[in-house]
């Protein structure tokens, strides 16, 4: 690999754009060459946004207002007092604005008053905020924490948004008018659960918010890398997690249509908390034997929405099965890094492992980039060489490479190979470059039409390039006419 001469490649990149400027070009396109349009899930200038807490006691319900905010089911940490990770950011946007959304633990006065521990949790999730959403019980009333709370957001100066929640309909509005005693301004009546008045609220949040943090960096995204433990039902995912965790800890696993949120759980390994993400949220009922498959792929689903990557265990005793390259497929459909863990390795004969890897080359032919774990949940066996393979993949599915030295590289493999010529044109790459990360995605302009053949050999060059091992790699073409002179 050679990636010692910048300075070739700084000036192939700027023969390419000037060449470039001869070609339709939509704003679009433009905003995408100037480095304006990045989609890295909001990590580059993530830490630049304004960040809004959401505070309040236990059982108010502010889990289900941050999942109503954030328009999906995120798995929110359990409102335990005095727990460390009380505060979980997440990304979220209300009419075009983007900002940090805070989850905090609840808290609650005991006889001493309140917990020293969690004041301080609470205390810190005001201070590292630009504003804040006060959520309180409209159907119980202000209490004697909720006053204590108010103190606490006075003394900080930080601009609050009450929030009167559990308002579910227009006979409740009286209770939320109550809180005007609290001294906060307008209680802002809204029903979580029923979405009812959250979007007047949020107007409110945004008319507080300024267009940059003071607290930049408050909450950086190198927090607990978030893993999914997935395959086929009973390929040993619950004894890999408690051979992890080094204990018998119990996996959740709710009953559908119940309202807790699974629990995730936080895993100490090669020198690092992990969180592994709960699968087990979603359980198929007896009667419903023909949508096994569909509960099954909605588990998945659920699981990969709130990963960064993916270990899928296949049980090696057995024929790979059309339902373990569905899960991987997922994986590489929903854009998350994968790695492949085959478990039950310790009881493989050297038959089985022919076959074995027979099957491998045959079934999963679309994946020999995804790092594999051959390990034994039930003994362990192995099982340090999961945490090298995870962090492998997330360190290419967070990869970007320079315009330049993706341009120079681009321009070599077309030189050695380039595209076919079809119907007596010959479409020539314009210039490449990398729109965003998480995961890697590529954006080439062409002269015409680039055939799928060509990306995959393209595809294959950049693995062989630069790495990539673990992540899907997205290429799109944008085929880009001449300008007619005038």
């Amino acid at each position: 690999m050679r990636h010692d001469a910048p300075a070739p490649d700084e000036s192939v990149e700027q023969a390419l754009r000037v060449g470039l400027e001869d070609f339709d070009l939509s704003d679009e396109d433009r905003a995408l060459l100037s480095g304006e349009v990045d989609e890295d899930s909001g990590y580059g200038e993530a830490d630049l946004r304004p960040v809004v807490a959401v505070v309040g006691r236990p059982n108010v319900g502010k889990s289900t207002l941050v999942n109503r905010i954030l328009g999906r089911r995120e798995a929110v940490v359990e409102d335990v007092p005095g727990v460390t990770r009380d505060r979980v950011a997440y990304d979220a946007e209300w009419v075009g604005r983007r900002f940090t959304l805070v989850d905090t633990g609840g808290w609650e006065v005991d006889a001493s008053g309140i917990h020293l521990r969690v004041a301080e949790q609470a205390e810190v999730a005001i201070e590292l905020a630009d504003a804040v959403m006060f959520v309180v019980d409209a159907t119980v009333g202000a209490t004697d924490t909720d006053e204590a709370v108010v103190k606490l957001l006075r003394r900080s100066k930080k601009p609050v948004v009450l929030i009167a929640n559990k308002v579910d309909d227009n006979r409740s509005e009286a209770d939320a008018a109550m809180l005007w005693s609290l001294g906060l301004g307008e209680p802002y009546p809204v029903s979580s659960l029923h979405g009812r008045g959250t979007g007047d609220a949020l107007d409110a949040v945004i008319d507080l918010l300024p267009d940059k943090t003071a607290v930049a960096g408050a909450y950086p995204r190198g927090g607990p890398r978030r893993v999914a433990l997935l395959g086929r039902p009973n390929v040993g995912k619950s004894s890999l997690l408690n051979k992890l965790a080094g204990e018998e800890r119990v996996v959740v696993d709710n009953v559908a249509g119940t309202t807790r949120d699974p629990v995730d759980e936080y895993i100490e390994l090669g020198g690092k908390t992990w969180r592994f993400v709960d699968t087990a949220g979603i359980r198929r009922r007896v009667h419903q034997t023909r949508g096994a498959d569909f509960y099954a792929s909605l588990r998945t689903q659920t699981a990969l929405e709130k990963a960064e990557v993916a270990v899928v265990l296949i049980d090696a005793e057995q024929s790979i099965a059309e339902q373990d390259v569905r899960v991987v497929q997922q994986v590489i459909d929903a854009g998350r890094a994968l790695v492949i863990a085959y478990n039950k390795w310790d009881t493989l004969d050297e038959e089985r492992r022919y076959y074995l890897e027979k099957e491998i080359e045959r079934e999963l032919v679309q994946v020999p980039w995804a790092p594999r774990v051959n390990l034994s949940a039930k003994t362990g066996r192995h099982t340090d060489r999961l945490v090298p393979a995870i962090e492998v993949a997330l360190d290419s599915w967070d990869q970007r490479i320079p315009t330049g030295r993706l341009n120079a590289f681009l321009g070599e493999v077309v030189a050695a190979h380039p595209h076919p010529v079809r119907g007596g044109k010959q479409p020539r790459i314009l210039f490449a470059t990398q729109a965003s990360t998480r995961p890697p995605r590529f954006v080439i302009f062409a002269s015409g039409f680039i055939e799928a053949g060509y990306r995959r050999f393209i595809e294959r060059r950049l693995r062989e390039e630069f790495g990539f091992d673990g992540t899907p790699i997205e290429i799109s073409v944008r085929v880009r006419e001449k300008r007619k002179q005038r």
